[in-house]
Formats: C-alpha cells, structure tokens, sequence
C-alpha cells in the first residue's frame, strides 16, 4: 500500500511539475503602436505639435507614447493613469529620438514581463546629405507590472549582429527580479553608438 501512495505520488509530482513547466513556458508576442492603431489623447499641441496616443498591448496592458520636441518617452500600465505615472514615463534620451511601432512581449504563461522596442537616435555628429543627423538603432527592454515599469537593459543593434536574441535573453533572465530606481540600466553585448548617444547626459 504504501509502494502504491509513494508512486502515485511520485505520479502525482510529476504532473504538477510538468503543468508547471508549460505555465511558465516563455515566448513573445507582438503589438503595434502605429497611430492609426492607438487612440490619440486630445489634439496635438499648437506650440511644438507634441502628442499623446495610448495603444493596446498584451495581459490587460496599455502602452503610453508621449512625444515632445522630436523625443518620445514610452510607458506601460493597466491604463494611461497609471502608465503616465511609472518610471519609464520620466526617461528621456537627451538626442533627438523615436521609437519603432512594433513592440514584442516576452510573455511567461499567459502573462507578459517584459518588452522591447527598437529605437532610433539622432546622432548629431553623422549628418546626411541634407544635414540632417543620421539615425542608430538600439533595442530597450523595459520590466512591466506587478511592481514598477522602467528600462532594464540596452543592446545597440547595429554593434551586436544577434541583437534581438540578445534582448529576448536580457527580458528572461533580468526584467523580472530588477529593482527600478535602484538597478542600473544594463548595457549588453557591445556598446556601440546607439547606446553611447542614449546614454550620454
């Protein structure tokens, strides 16, 4: 009898541990912030033409995505409150900059941790052949409710080939357990101009 109870349990153990494993089976979805797939908060602004739209995201989430003087700051929350109120709605980069309209979510079971999102910085000291400055692309992955919203880690897409397995790799392994206003912002791979411009004060 109790050879039986041990391998029902051990049964039993099993399941649980392979039910639990499917449930926090890790993978990505996608989103778009493109305007014309977000609703637009009021009329742009008759001074600087600043704007504000929210649009929709994954597990109840919305993202925020202010634009003011040629840079954007983008945020996340259960609505626009709550997502004008977190960290990542306070981080500026001090270039010229916007982000790309398509978000992935690192989703573990059903429930997203973390995004990313390729951005673009002005670099002023590489103009084209109008004068403008010249963009390089980085990829942000912010850590996302319960707790804190805010950036955990930068990865310059042009120094670093594999730059989104290296992004999706920082989202697994750090968005979940770092501490905003406390961790700093990490840098992985190489550093590279997008990462220098982004993170120059």
């Amino acid at each position: 009898m109790n050879r039986i109870t041990a391998t029902g349990l051990a049964v039993l153990m099993t399941c649980l541990g392979l039910n639990s494993a499917n449930a926090q089976s890790v993978g990505s979805s996608y989103s778009s912030t493109a305007p014309k797939d977000c609703r637009q908060i009021g009329k742009p602004s008759d001074l600087d033409g600043s704007t504000t739209r929210v649009c929709p995201g994954k597990g109840g989430l919305v993202v925020l995505i202010a634009e003011d003087d040629l840079r954007e700051v983008v945020s996340v929350g259960r609505n626009r409150k709550q997502a004008a109120e977190e960290p990542a709605a306070n981080v500026w980069f001090a270039p010229f900059n916007s982000s790309q309209t398509t978000i992935e979510w690192r989703i573990a079971g059903t429930r997203p941790f973390a995004m990313i999102q390729r951005w673009h910085i002005a670099d002023n000291s590489d103009p084209d052949r109008q004068g403008r400055p010249n963009t390089k692309a980085m990829l942000v992955v912010t850590r996302l409710p319960p707790g804190p919203v805010c950036h955990v880690a930068y990865v310059d897409a042009i120094a670093n080939p594999t730059a989104n397995e290296l992004a999706r790799k920082a989202a697994d392994d750090f968005a979940r357990g770092f501490v905003c206003g406390k961790d700093e912002v990490k840098i992985i791979g190489t550093p590279g101009r997008a990462v220098e411009l982004a993170t120059m004060r």
